[in-house]
C-alpha cells in the first residue's frame, strides 16, 4: 500500500476486504481519532514508524482486530483503547521508551480485564527498568515523587554503569554526542548541552530530537541534508531568535515543536522552503502580539498552537495567507481583542481554542466568515452576559460549545439562536447562572453541563426533564 498522507489515507480509502495490512517504516507521528476503519482488517503492523502518540479510539472502527504490532516507535505512555476493539488479543510495543509508572497503570488494567497479552518491556523508572510489561501488576506502577525518583536513578546507576553514549547496533552518520539509529532513522541528542544546531545527519533521517539544548539562535539554513525529517523537536533550547530561512530544505517536514522557548517574534521568512509543515508548535513563548504574516509561506499548516503566551489582542488580518488552517489554540493568552477581520483569511477554521483569555464578550463578529468552525472553546475569560445571537455565524457548523468557569451571570433567551439543529454540546458549568436560555430549540443537544450553578429549578429548566 501506498499513499502520500497516511492519517488520511486510513481513515478516507476504502479497504472493507482487506484482513491484514502493513505500515511499517512509514514516517508517521499520530493517530487521530478513528483513523484506522476496516472492518474485516484482524492483524496491523505499524512497528518502525515515529508514533509518539495515539488517539484511543484510533483503531475503533476496526472491531475485528486481533493483532496490533507498535513495536519500536517512540511511545512513552499509552491509554487504554475505547470501545471497539474487543476483538485484540496481542498488542507489541516492545521497542517503546515505555514509563511504567501510574500513567500506565491504566492500559495494564485495560490489558487485564480485556485479556490483552502485551509484548514488551519498561523502559523506566530505574527500578521496572527492562522488566516485561506482563509481569509488572497494576499496584506496582507508581509516580514517585521527583526526589525519590532521583535516589532510584542514582541507585541504578552506581549498580550499572552503561557509557555515557551507547553506540547504536547498526552503525549510521552520526554528529558528536548524539545517538542516531539505523532502523528507526531516529536521531536523538536531546539534552546535551549544545549550544549550536548539529550537523552531520543521516540523509534518511527521518525524527530529529534536538530537545533540551541551548541554542539561543537558530542561523539560516541549520539543516542541510535532511530532506526526509518528518519531526523535529527543538522544545526547551532557550532560543530567542529563528532567523530567515532556518528550516530551508526540510522538504519533508510535517511536526516542527518550537515549545516552551524565549521567541517573542517571528520574521514573515521564518519558516521558509516548508511546503509540507502541517503541524506548528509555539506554546509556551514570549509573544505579545500575534506573529502576523510568519505563516504565509507554510500552505500546508493545518494546526497551530500558541498557547500559554502573552498575547494580547488579535488584530485584523493576523491570519492572512494561513489559507488551509483548521485549528487554532490560543488558550492561556492575555488576549482582551478580537478585531471583526481578525480571522479572516482563515474561512475553513474548524477548531478555535480561546479559553482562559481576558475577553469581555464574545466576539460575535469575528465569527461572520467562520462558516466551518465546529469546536469552540471560552473557558476561563471574564464574560458576564452572552447577548442575543451571539453564535448566529456559526449557525450551520458549531458541535461543541464551552462557556464555562466565566462568572456568566445571564444569558440572554436568544443567545443561542440559530446554533440549535446542529449543536452537540454545550458547557456551563462553574458559572453564577440562576436561569438558562431557550433550550428547546437544541435538537441535536447530546451533552449539557450545568454542574455549579445557583440554578433557580423552575420554568426556563423544564426541556431538560426526561
Amino acid at each position: 500500500m501506498h499513499c502520500n498522507n497516511l492519517n488520511l489515507c486510513l481513515s478516507d480509502c476504502r479497504l472493507p476486504e482487506v484482513t491484514r495490512l502493513d505500515l511499517s517504516y512509514n514516517p508517521m507521528t499520530y493517530l487521530g481519532e478513528e483513523v484506522v476503519s476496516m472492518k474485516k482488517l484482524t492483524h496491523l503492523f505499524m512497528d518502525h514508524m515515529s508514533l509518539q502518540d495515539l488517539d484511543p479510539t484510533a483503531f475503533s472502527k476496526s472491531s475485528k482486530l486481533v493483532h496490533l504490532d507498535l513495536g519500536h516507535n517512540q511511545l512513552r505512555v499509552l491509554q487504554p483503547f475505547s470501545e471497539g476493539t474487543s476483538s485484540l488479543a496481542r498488542l507489541n510495543l516492545a521497542g517503546n521508551p515505555l514509563s511504567c509508572n501510574c500513567y500506565l497503570r491504566p492500559l495494564r488494567e485495560w490489558s487485564i480485564r480485556n485479556k490483552v497479552k502485551l509484548l514488551g518491556t519498561c523502559g523506566g523508572p530505574a527500578h521496572l527498568s527492562g522488566e516485561s510489561l506482563e509481569a509488572v501488576y497494576p499496584p506496582e506502577l507508581r509516580c514517585q515523587s521527583q526526589e525519590a525518583m532521583l535516589r532510584a536513578e542514582r541507585e541504578e546507576a552506581a549498580r550499572i554503569t552503561p557509557p555515557p553514549t551507547q553506540e547504536p547496533k547498526n552503525k549510521v552518520k552520526c554528529p558528536a554526542n548524539c545517538v542516531c539509529e539505523a532502523d528507526t532513522h531516529h536521531s536523538s541528542c536531546e539534552n546535551r548541552a549544545h549550544t549550536k544546531v548539529p550537523r552531520g545527519f543521516s540523509p534518511d533521517t527521518r525524527l530529529l530530537d534536538l530537545r533540551g539544548n541551548h541554542f539561543h539562535l537558530i542561523p539560516s539554513s541549520s539543516f542541510p541534508g535532511v530532506t526526509q525529517v518528518v519531526s523535529l523537536h527543538l522544545q526547551r533550547c532557550k532560543i530567542v531568535e529563528v532567523e530567515d530561512g532556518a528550516f530551508s530544505g526540510m522538504k519533508g517536514l510535517i511536526y516542527l515543536y518550537l515549545s516552551e522557548n524565549d521567541l517573542s517574534s517571528l520574521s514573515p521568512d521564518a519558516f521558509k522552503g516548508l511546503p509540507q509543515l502541517t503541524y506548528l508548535h509555539l506554546e509556551k513563548n514570549r509573544f505579545t502580539g500575534f506573529p502576523r504574516g510568519a505563516f504565509s509561506l507554510v500552505p500546508s499548516l493545518l494546526a497551530l498552537h500558541l498557547e500559554n503566551n502573552s498575547i494580547s489582542r488579535l488584530e485584523p488580518d493576523v491570519l492572512l495567507g494561513a489559507g488551509s488552517l483548521r485549528s487554532l489554540y490560543l488558550t492561556g493568552n492575555a488576549i482582551g481583542n478580537v478585531s471583526p477581520r481578525a480571522l479572516e483569511g482563515a474561512g475553513d477554521l474548524d477548531t478555535l481554542h480561546l479559553g482562559g483569555n481576558k475577553l469581555k464578550e464574545v466576539p460575535t463578529e469575528a465569527f461572520s466568515k467562520m462558516g466551518s468552525l465546529r469546536d469552540l472553546r471560552l473557558s476561563e475569560n471574564t464574560i458576564r452576559w452572552v447577548g442575543p445571537n451571539a453564535f448566529r455565524p456559526l449557525e450551520r457548523s458549531l458541535k461543541e460549545l464551552y462557556l464555562d468557569n466565566m462568572g456568566l451571570e445571564k444569558m440572554s433567551q436568544s443567545s443561542l439562536a440559530g446554533v440549535g439543529p446542529g449543536l452537540r454540546s454545550l458547557f456551563l458549568e462553574g458559572n453564577l447562572l440562576e436561569e438558562v436560555p431557550d433550550l428547546h430549540l437544541l435538537s441535536s443537544l447530546e451533552v449539557i453541563n450545568l454542574a455549579h450553578n445557583p440554578l433557580m429549578c423552575d420554568c426556563p429548566l423544564l426541556p431538560l426533564r426526561m
